[in-house]
C-alpha cells in the first residue's frame, strides 16, 4: 500500500507539472563541432557539465543543421529554410532575415511566454530586423556576426572580455568574460520572470568558440597546453605548433560555455525550475578547425556529416526519459519551432507555411517512430543561388552530396555528386552513386523539387531587406560592414547600404573611420544618397566626419560612403550613422 501511495503521489505531481506550462531554454553554442564533448568520445576537450546534462536528457543522434552560422539561426527562429527567410548567407547584407518572418519568440510572446535572448543574432542590427523587433522582450546581445568584428561598436576596441553589447536597441558596458556575462543575465532575467509568476523562453546564442581567438579564458588557456591537443587534430595543417595553440583557445571557450551550463542547471534548481524547464542544447554547425568529429569527416562549411550533423540533447524531467537516444529518425533546426510550440501547449498560426515538424512525440516515446522524410541543405556564398552548389540531400539512410565547397558563389563543369549510405558508412567514405542509379535519380529529383519551391523568392525577387530609417524606432541607426552591400570585408572594398526612409526630412550623417581605417593621406570622404553628392576635405588620419543636415524623401534610396584619394584609390567607409532630426 505504501508503495502505491507513493506512487499515486509520483503520479499527481507529475500530473500537476504536465498541466504548467514549461519554461524553454535554448542554448546554441557558435562552431563547436558533434566531437567536442566527453559525452561523444572527445578525450581532450572537458565538458563535464554537458556530459552531466547528455545522462539526463534524449539525445537525437541524426540531427542536422546549415554548414553556417547564420542560416542555421534563422531556420532556428523561423521552422523555415534559411532562403525562404532572405538570410542566404552570414555577411554583406545577405544575413538579414526578413522582418515578415514569423518568429518562435513572436508566437511564444503573444501567448503569454516571456521572451528574452542573450548572446549572438546575426540575422541582422538594424530596425526591423533586431531581436527587440523580432519577439523578444528581453534582449542583450553582440552585433553582427561576432565580437571583433566589422559591426563591433567602434569603443569596444575587439574585446571578448568586458565586451559593449546591445542591451534592448541601447549600448551597454558589460563586465566579464562573454559566455558569462550572456548566462549572468540571462539567470538574473529567469530569476526575475519566475517570481513575477511568468513562464519564459530564454535564448542563449553564444559566440564562443566562435574566433577570433586571441581573448579566451587565461587559465582554461594554460591547463589546455599541458593536454595531447594534437590527438585531435584531423587532416594535414601547415604548423603543428600554431593549430596546438588555436585548438587550447578553443578548447579553453567550450570548457568556458560548458562551467555556464553547470550554473545554470545549479539556478534551476535553486529556483524550482529543474523540473519543468525543457533545455536543448546544440551547436550551429561544424567544428571551425579539422578536428575531432567522432566517426564522420568535415568542418563547419562543408555538407559532408562534420559540417552539418550536430548534437540535439533535450533535458526535461518532467516528462523525457533519461539519457535515451533517437536514432531512426533524422531532424534538423526547422524542427525546433514546432516542437517547442507543442511542448508548450501554444498553437503555430494558422497559414504559417512551416518547413519544419514537432518531434516532440518522439522526444517523449522514444520508440515511436516518426514518418519518414527527406532534409535537404545549401549554403554557399553569394546573394543568388546556384543549383547543386554545395548541397545535400538526407533521407532515413541515404545522402545525396555535392560538396562544392561554400567559399565560392558558383562552381563550374558538371556535377560530381556522391552518394552514401550512412547506416553503414558514416564517414561518407564509399561513393555507391554507381551502384544505385535509381536511388540517386529519385533524391536528385526532390532535391529539384525542393530548390524550385524553397528558392524561389530570393532567384525572382533577391534581396537584401531594407534597413528601415526611423527615429522612432531606432535613432540613430549605425550601418556597418556586416550588412552593406559588397564583394568583400576590406579596408579598400566599396559597397552600399539599401534603406528605405519612414518618413521625408533632414538628416545627420557621420562617417567613422577608426584606426587603421583612417585614411592615409590626405583624401575626400564622399556621401551618396541617391543620386545626391555630398563632400568634405579630411586631413590624414581622420577618423570621423559628419556632415551638414541632409533633406531625404520618404521611400527606398542608396547610402554609399567613400574616401577617395588623389592618386584615384577608393576605400569604403568603416561605419556610417545616420541621425533622425
Amino acid at each position: 500500500m505504501r508503495h502505491l501511495l507513493l506512487f499515486a503521489s509520483l503520479f499527481l505531481f507529475v500530473a500537476d507539472l504536465w498541466a504548467e506550462r514549461p519554461n524553454v531554454i535554448l542554448v546554441m553554442s557558435d562552431d563547436q563541432g558533434y566531437g567536442d564533448f566527453g559525452a561523444v568520445g572527445n578525450k581532450v576537450i572537458e565538458t563535464p557539465s554537458i556530459d552531466a546534462m547528455a545522462k539526463r536528457s534524449v539525445l537525437w543522434d541524426n540531427f542536422y543543421v546549415s554548414p553556417v552560422c547564420s542560416p542555421t539561426r534563422a531556420s532556428l527562429m523561423t521552422g523555415r529554410y534559411n532562403h525562404r527567410t532572405y538570410c542566404v548567407d552570414t555577411w554583406l547584407g545577405r544575413s538579414m532575415m526578413a522582418t515578415e518572418e514569423t518568429t518562435i519568440a513572436e508566437v511564444l510572446h503573444e501567448a503569454g511566454y516571456a521572451t528574452g535572448i542573450f548572446g549572438k543574432w546575426h540575422l541582422g542590427d538594424n530596425y526591423p530586423m533586431r531581436t527587440i523587433d523580432q519577439g523578444f522582450e528581453e534582449s542583450l546581445v553582440l552585433r553582427g556576426g561576432g565580437l571583433a568584428q566589422p559591426a563591433d561598436p567602434i569603443e569596444n576596441n575587439r574585446r571578448y572580455t568586458n565586451p559593449i553589447l546591445m542591451h534592448n536597441g541601447r549600448k551597454v558596458q558589460t563586465t566579464g568574460y562573454c559566455t558569462d556575462v550572456y548566462f549572468d543575465h540571462a539567470m538574473k532575467w529567469m530569476r526575475k520572470i519566475h517570481n513575477e509568476g511568468r513562464s519564459f523562453f530564454t535564448y542563449i546564442p553564444t559566440n564562443a568558440p566562435h574566433g577570433p581567438f586571441h581573448d579566451v579564458p587565461e587559465d582554461l588557456r594554460k591547463y589546455y597546453l599541458k593536454k595531447d591537443l594534437k590527438s585531435l587534430i584531423r587532416g594535414k595543417v601547415r604548423n603543428v605548433e600554431e593549430e596546438v595553440d588555436t585548438l587550447s583557445r578553443i578548447a579553453a571557450m567550450i570548457t568556458n560555455v560548458d562551467e555556464n551550463m553547470g550554473r545554470l542547471f545549479d539556478m534551476l534548481k535553486e529556483n524550482g525550475l529543474y523540473e519543468n524547464t525543457l533545455v536543448f542544447f546544440l551547436t550551429d554547425n561544424g567544428p571551425n578547425t579539422m578536428r575531432y568529429v567522432g566517426d564522420m569527416r568535415g568542418m563547419k562549411s562543408n555538407v559532408l556529416e562534420g559540417g552539418v550533423r550536430t548534437v540535439l540533447w533535450s533535458h526535461w524531467p518532467a516528462r523525457l526519459q533519461a539519457g535515451v537516444t533517437v536514432q531512426d529518425t533524422v531532424a534538423a533546426h526547422i524542427d525546433l519551432f514546432p516542437t517547442i510550440a507543442e511542448a508548450c501547449g501554444v498553437a503555430v498560426p494558422a497559414g504559417l507555411q512551416l518547413d519544419g515538424r514537432s518531434i516532440l512525440s518522439q522526444l517523449v516515446n522514444p520508440g515511436k517512430r516518426l514518418a519518414p522524410r527527406t532534409l535537404f541543405m545549401q549554403i554557399h556564398r553569394g546573394s543568388q543561388p546556384q543549383r547543386y552548389h554545395n548541397m545535400m540531400v538526407r533521407d532515413s539512410m541515404w545522402k545525396l552530396v555535392h560538396p562544392s565547397g561554400f567559399q565560392t558563389q558558383t562552381f563550374e563543369g558538371e556535377p560530381d555528386f556522391q552518394l552514401y549510405n550512412l547506416d553503414q558508412d558514416p564517414g561518407e567514405e564509399k561513393n555507391l552513386i554507381m551502384d544505385y542509379p535509381q536511388k540517386f535519380a529519385y533524391l536528385k529529383s526532390l532535391y529539384d523539387a525542393w530548390f524550385d519551391d524553397v528558392m524561389s523568392n530570393v532567384l525572382t525577387n533577391p534581396g537584401p531587406p531594407d534597413i528601415i530609417i526611423d527615429g522612432a524606432h531606432e535613432n540613430p541607426s549605425v550601418l556597418t560592414w556586416q550588412d552593406r552591400v559588397a564583394d568583400r570585408w576590406s579596408k579598400g572594398s566599396e559597397g552600399h547600404w539599401e534603406l528605405n526612409f519612414a518618413h521625408s526630412g533632414n538628416y545627420q550623417v557621420q562617417v567613422d573611420m577608426p584606426r587603421e581605417y583612417a585614411p592615409e593621406a590626405d583624401a575626400e570622404v564622399l556621401l551618396f544618397v541617391g543620386e545626391e553628392a555630398y563632400k568634405i576635405q579630411v586631413k590624414q588620419g581622420t577618423e570621423s566626419v559628419q556632415f551638414p543636415a541632409i533633406f531625404v524623401a520618404e521611400g527606398p534610396n542608396i547610402l554609399k560612403a567613400e574616401i577617395n584619394y588623389p592618386d584615384g584609390k577608393v576605400e569604403g567607409g568603416y561605419q556610417v550613422r545616420v541621425t533622425t532630426l
